[in-house]
């Protein structure tokens, strides 16, 4: 299965929040992402059967390996994007967007490039 953008977001979303917490719930998700629960229900369904996140029986969310590797790499670019820019004088907020919109369609090849440029 390839994952969209969508899914990619729900995935870093999900890492995000359990940095925050120590657990996650559909809920804590629609509230972060601003978007409706029913969305969040449709994608964490999506996003289980792709084997990406797991939910227990009192519904809290951990990602799988698998899940873990692609929302770390995604916030990795997130948070190098919004760095660079914001090191180029972008103002932060404008920044963040961007990064956000890079992240899921630059190739691996561009970023490492960048990363390397950075360092």
């Amino acid at each position: 299965m390839t994952l969209q953008e969508s899914g990619e977001m729900y995935l870093e979303t999900i890492l995000v929040l359990t940095k925050k917490n120590t657990v996650v719930r559909s809920i804590d998700i629609s509230e972060y992402m601003g978007v409706t629960k029913p969305s969040v229900s449709r994608a964490i369904g999506l996003l289980r059967d792709g084997g990406y996140v797991n939910m227990d029986k009192t519904g809290y969310l951990t990602l799988t390996p698998l899940g873990e590797e692609i929302a770390l790499k995604m916030y990795e670019r997130h948070k190098m994007l919004t760095d660079f820019f914001v090191g180029l004088g972008v103002d932060e907020e404008v920044a963040t967007e961007d990064a956000c919109k890079i992240e899921h369609h630059i190739s691996d090849e561009t970023f490492e490039a960048i990363k390397r440029h950075i360092k």
